[in-house]
């Protein structure tokens, strides 16, 4: 990886600006060290729970295409996968294997399914080898699960509860659609010494239907799913930029959702995000998309004159100035 795209997420540095998003290709040890093996600038995991699952019927995932825009395909992804994982204690395990063979960071992703849940399992992974912890509020595919993100009193609970220490604590957050949500969510993670926010998850209770068979494409919850992929990029941006413009580079922010380019990378940099992840081109096209990636933002760095992620990040310029 060149020079130009080195970060730092929470303290610990990465040698490119791109990395794996949780919940794509990460589930099990193989596609674990696949990733290690890739131009992935980290190894972030699954999102774990108490216990293994297997996650909704299928079909639970599809691809679409939406249309086209500046000469490029306008992609997208409907999920409902319902947390399908090996349960956090193999992943603790996966961990240690994993670290110990690539000497890359490696980021555990936690999902409780009950308050009570989340402070054994942050704790297992902050005694473990992963380097920092996410800790998911929002996943959207859950039957008869609230969206954890959305009731900010319960974000409160969990955070009053979890160890701190000594590993980074960040939080996976879902899309925020109003100005008052991102600062009470904010505020919230200043308060708790939050060390980076990951944003956004997908876009829950979307609807794709396939007109000829008239049916949706995917089969849990009556056809809703969540939405990824390059429509959501602009909400994506969005909820980015408005963090940066609340946290000031005070808390480190990981920018996900829609990103297919090197074109795509520096949006998300310009808006302020320190790294990004990739989750519905990974799916599609495997690991070698985030060398690509990473090489393309490098060239668009250099063709600009930029010589770090740090000289571009949070640079986003606007009308009339």
């Amino acid at each position: 990886m060149g020079e130009r795209t080195k970060t730092i997420v929470a303290g610990i540095a990465f040698d490119s600006y791109v990395m794996n998003a949780s919940g794509v290709r990460d589930t099990t040890l193989e596609e674990l060290k696949a990733i290690a093996d890739s131009g992935s600038s980290a190894v972030v995991m699954k999102s774990s729970t108490m216990e293994p699952r297997q996650g909704n019927p299928e079909p639970r995932y599809a691809y679409f295409i939406l249309g086209s825009s500046r000469g490029r395909e306008v992609q997208g992804s409907l999920q409902c996968m319902g947390l399908p994982n090996e349960g956090y204690r193999k992943y603790v395990k996966f961990a240690r294997i994993i670290k110990t063979g690539c000497g890359k960071p490696v980021f555990a992703s936690v999902a409780g399914l009950s308050e009570k849940d989340y402070p054994i399992l942050v704790g297992a992974f902050q005694d473990g080898e992963a380097d920092a912890i996410e800790v998911n509020v929002s996943c959207p595919n859950l039957e008869g699960k609230a969206l954890i993100g959305y009731d900010f009193d319960q974000v409160r609970r969990i955070l009053d509860k979890i160890p701190k220490q000594p590993k980074p604590i960040g939080l996976k957050l879902p899309p925020y659609l109003e100005q008052r949500q991102i600062q009470e969510m904010a505020d919230i993670v200043k308060k708790y010494g939050i060390s980076f926010i990951t944003c956004i998850n997908s876009i829950p209770n979307a609807l794709v239907i396939d007109g000829t068979q008239e049916r949706p494409l995917i089969r849990p919850k009556k056809g809703l799913g969540a939405l990824c992929g390059g429509c959501i990029k602009p909400v994506a941006l969005g909820n980015v930029k408005m963090f940066y413009d609340i946290l000031r580079g005070k808390v480190s922010i990981i920018g996900v959702g829609g990103i297919s380019s090197g074109s795509d990378a520096f949006d998300f940099l310009l808006t302020g995000a320190d790294a990004v992840q990739i989750g519905t081109c990974f799916e599609k096209q495997g690991p070698a998309c985030f060398a690509r990636i990473n090489r393309e933002l490098e060239e668009i760095l250099e063709r600009k004159g930029y010589k770090s992620i740090e000289q571009a990040r949070g640079k986003l310029k606007f009308l009339g100035e």
